[in-house]
């Protein structure tokens, strides 16, 4: 298993980053955050997940050990391949993913392409097991879905939702919360 490589990055292709180990050039498929990593650097660190399949072998590539543990995961749940972990872990840091995952929210996983209700509500309910996420996590689960779900009826998407919550203080009531995200954004 190839878990971590450093090099230098030498080129970006359409399918990928290719890293300089040795010699040796290595192609990952990097998510953002490795490729922001990446991008400018003399030599890089990235952590990676080798994906062996019967006609080929993928190496996917993390800024962080964090990313890399969650995209495994990921891989566990029926219905969830390698690219649509990628694309899971790339949407979000791992710490908003265990948070949605702790509140429940099928909908965050719902508004990444390639994922549906029941692939979300796997995701949410197999991970919430592995994660052992304990009950007083997700207490302020219903505020902030409530604040969440407010403002992706007036047009945000849940992601866009999402980052304008963040900005705001949480213990705030939801109504609050609203309030304050739509005037920050304004």
């Amino acid at each position: 298993m190839i878990s971590r490589l450093r090099g230098k990055p030498v080129a970006r292709r359409p399918d990928g980053l290719v890293l300089d180990v040795g010699g040796v050039g290595y192609l990952v498929q990097p998510t953002p955050s490795a490729l922001r990593r990446a991008s400018g650097a003399g030599e890089v660190v990235i952590e990676t997940y080798l994906h062996v399949r019967e006609d080929a072998l993928q190496l996917f590539g993390f800024a962080e050990v964090e990313e890399r543990e969650l995209f495994e995961l990921l891989l566990s749940v029926q219905g969830v391949g390698p690219k649509v972990a990628l694309a899971i872990v790339s949407g979000s840091p791992p710490a908003e993913l265990r948070r949605a995952i702790a509140l429940e929210d099928t909908a965050r996983f719902e508004a990444i392409p390639g994922i549906g209700r029941k692939t979300a509500q796997r995701v949410v309910l197999e991970l919430k097991e592995k994660l052992g996420v304990a009950p007083s996590e997700s207490g302020g689960a219903a505020p902030h879905l409530v604040a969440r779900d407010a403002l992706v009826e007036l047009g945000y998407s849940v992601s866009e939702a999402e980052r304008a919550l963040a900005q705001v203080d949480s213990e705030l009531p939801p109504e609050e919360r609203v309030r304050l995200a739509l005037r920050k954004a304004a």
